[in-house]
Order: C-alpha cells, then sequence, then structure tokens
C-alpha cells in the first residue's frame, strides 16, 4: 500500500464513496469518476459523513480527493483501482476493458460485484488476469469483510495485502461462485426469513429479534462452523456432527423454499414498515452505521489494538 501512493475509485454511488472514505482515511489520495451529473457534490458530502464515522474509530489520515470528468484523467498515474459499476453484466464488461486499456499491466484492477461471475465481466480485457473481484459488504468502510476472486494467486494475494492494509478482513475464493462466500449464507437464511412469513409463523419484527438477540450475536466474534465446535463441548465439532448432526439434518428437510408472490412481498412490505416504526431509510441506516461503529470499538477493545 505504500507504494500506490494514490488509487482510482470509478463508480461513487453508495459503495464507491465508502471505499473513497476509507482509503483517505488511511492517507491515499483518490482520483474519482462517475458518468452521473453532479456526482462531484454527492461523494464530497459522503465523504465528508464517512470520515467522521472513522474518525471515531481513529482513522484520521489526510488523503486528498479529487474528481474528474473523463475517466483516462481519473486513472493517470494512480497505483490500483476500485471500480463499483452498478450490477450490468455489459455495462461492467466494457468499463473494465476500457480500464485495463487505459493503465500500465502491473496495476490490479478490482470490481465491487455482489453476484456477477469475474470470468464474465473480464471476457473484453486484454489483461484479465490482472482484473479481480473485491466483493465489500456494504458499508465498505465499516464493515471488514472483502471476498476476492481472482485469475490467479498473485492477483489474489497482492489484492489482499492491500485490503489487509486498510484494515479490512480479506477473504479468497479457491473457485468463483454467483454470489461469492457471505451473500450465499445471507440468502439461505433469507429465505428461510422470508418461509416463516409466509408460513404465518412470527412477524417480521419478531424474526429480525430472534437473528439480532441470538445467533446474531455469536456470529459476529465467530462464524458458523466454530460456533458448532463449541456446541460441541470438550468434544467440540466431532461429537456435535456424531451427535447432533441428525438433528441438524432434520432442520434441514424442513426448511421452506418459499416464492415472493404478491401475497408474500405484501406480508414482508408491511412487516418491514411496521418495524421500521416511521422511521426513514436515512434514519435506519445512520442507526446502523452507530450500531457498526460501537461492534468495531468493542472487537478492538478485546483484540487489545
Amino acid at each position: 500500500m505504500d507504494e500506490i501512493g494514490a488509487v482510482a475509485v470509478v463508480g461513487c454511488g453508495t459503495v464507491g464513496a465508502s471505499w473513497a472514505a476509507l482509503f483517505l482515511a488511511h492517507g491515499i489520495d483518490v482520483s474519482a469518476w462517475d458518468p452521473a451529473t453532479g456526482f462531484a457534490d454527492r461523494l464530497q458530502a459522503s465523504v465528508d459523513l464517512a470520515r467522521a464515522q472513522l474518525a471515531e474509530l481513529g482513522l484520521t489520515g489526510a488523503g486528498r480527493l479529487c474528481t474528474h470528468a473523463d475517466l483516462e484523467a481519473a486513472l493517470a498515474g494512480v497505483g490500483f483501482v476500485q471500480e463499483n459499476a452498478p450490477e450490468d453484466e455489459g455495462l461492467k464488461r466494457g468499463l473494465l476493458a476500457r480500464i485495463d486499456a487505459s493503465l500500465p499491466a502491473d496495476i490490479l484492477i478490482a470490481s465491487s460485484t455482489s453476484a456477477m461471475l469475474r470470468s464474465r465481466i473480464v471476457a473484453d480485457c486484454r489483461r484479465p488476469e490482472r482484473v479481480l473481484v473485491a466483493h465489500p459488504f456494504n458499508p465498505p468502510h465499516l464493515v471488514p469483510l472483502v471476498e476476492i476472486v481472482a485469475g490467479g494467486e498473485t492477483a489474489a494475494e497482492r489484492a489482499a495485502a492491500i485490503y489487509a492494509r486498510l484494515g479490512r478482513r480479506p477473504v479468497i475464493l479457491r473457485r468463483e461462485m454467483p454470489g461469492h462466500i457471505a451473500n450465499r449464507l445471507a440468502s439461505a437464511l433469507y429465505r428461510e426469513a422470508v418461509n416463516l412469513v409466509a408460513e404465518g409463523v412470527a412477524s417480521v419484527a419478531d424474526i429480525d429479534a430472534a437473528l439480532c438477540n441470538g445467533p446474531g450475536l455469536r456470529w459476529s466474534a465467530m462464524g458458523p462452523h466454530m460456533t458448532y465446535h463449541l456446541g460441541g463441548g470438550a468434544g467440540g465439532i466431532r461429537h456435535y456432527l456424531d451427535h447432533l448432526g441428525p438433528s441438524q439434518e432434520l432442520r434441514w428437510a424442513s426448511l421452506g423454499t418459499p416464492r415472493l408472490t404478491d401475497t408474500v412481498k405484501a406480508a414482508i412490505v408491511a412487516g418491514v414498515e411496521a418495524e421500521a416504526a416511521g422511521r426513514t431509510v436515512a434514519e435506519l441506516e445512520a442507526r446502523r452505521d452507530r450500531a457498526l461503529i460501537e461492534v468495531l470499538k468493542a472487537r478492538t477493545e478485546v483484540a487489545g489494538r
């Protein structure tokens, strides 16, 4: 990271602005581009808010933000690219090919995509080996996870080292998979959350509360495999699988496969609106971010850092 100097952030919506703030807070200059008219003012406002949050976590680097009307101008002289275009395969393929054609061969190009396959979005690049997927969880400046899908170990390790220097927790996929790791796990859980609504088992608010006040607390400290390892007592995961594995299989067999019919969607919307209790999306985002900051502070204190 010390050798990069400046980073290009291409696509400056919610995710791009969050990435920009994170780079800036680590003292790295950001060269930003977005095709939307008037993006610079919106980007600055989002970056200012995110940097104030990062300052609470002790990140007060003085990176400089520059915005550009021309993509090639934004790419000039940078040592790394974070692309954050919408989830449109044709758009991303064309944009990544354009970025690839404008940079020296040794510059990594990272694409933020939640579900697209790397092999498809790099298809038009002349140097696809240096283009990788780096999928963050929103908002990237607060949530540490970055899922990396690369064309080879060298690019994956280089990218992982960059994100680690930014305080992120990179994970490297051994092969590409739609939705990567975390979104597949989240989708499996959400499918059952929708099924519980569709089956009339509980309200939306109580389903959310069951997760946040139960397994969600444990999952913020360790993942499902390690959680069940502790659930096995002194015998660990081997004892758990031998003793309680059959009960897991019974639950798996009863999990639902709901459809998002108009009736189910209406029930979810009504339930979410009731749970939101009149709070706007912006207010709920602020509440989420405040909770994330406090969790991150607690994790840092426990780690002794």
